[in-house]
């Protein structure tokens, strides 16, 4: 026996239901649908949750706040973590993630003002805080966007 010899066993393929091909057809007058009912209607299926006119269950919970579709969500870091990561002159959106300090960059890193800077370093992000970008360039460093 090889395996380009193999059939089914005989009896176990079955061929499509020809519904609506006569009463002898064994498939005829309602073509297995019963008889009238929505279910028996062409185009008669109810859409995705719906529940026989019932208030659906995602009309009857109650909703809260607002979820913007287009609006940007940025991994944030203030300036005192920055300013106590000691022997790194450049930072990046890759290194703080190297270092464990954001998780995910999301839709970028926005760096935010909170806290004094003492040195003088270059900082790349997508964004920064007005009062970030001021103190950092008061502390000598640069604030790059990228």
């Amino acid at each position: 026996m090889r395996i380009e010899n193999i059939q089914p066993a005989d009896g176990s393929r079955k061929r499509n239901k020809r519904v609506g091909r006569g009463v002898g057809s064994g498939h005829g007058k309602t073509s297995c649908k019963g008889h009238k009912g929505q279910k028996a209607r062409s185009g008669g299926t109810t859409g995705l949750g719906f529940e026989g006119g019932q208030m659906p269950l995602q009309r009857r919970l109650p909703k809260r706040g607002f979820k913007n579709r287009s609006g940007i969500e940025y991994a944030v870091i203030n300036l005192d973590r920055i300013n106590g990561l000691t022997g790194m002159d450049m930072i990046t959106p890759e290194t703080l993630i190297e270092k464990k300090i954001i998780n995910d960059i999301k839709d970028g890193l926005k760096v935010l003002g909170d806290g004094k800077i003492e040195r003088a370093v270059t900082v790349k992000a997508t964004a920064f805080s007005a009062s970030a970008a001021e103190k950092i360039a008061a502390a000598g460093g640069k604030a790059e966007v990228i």
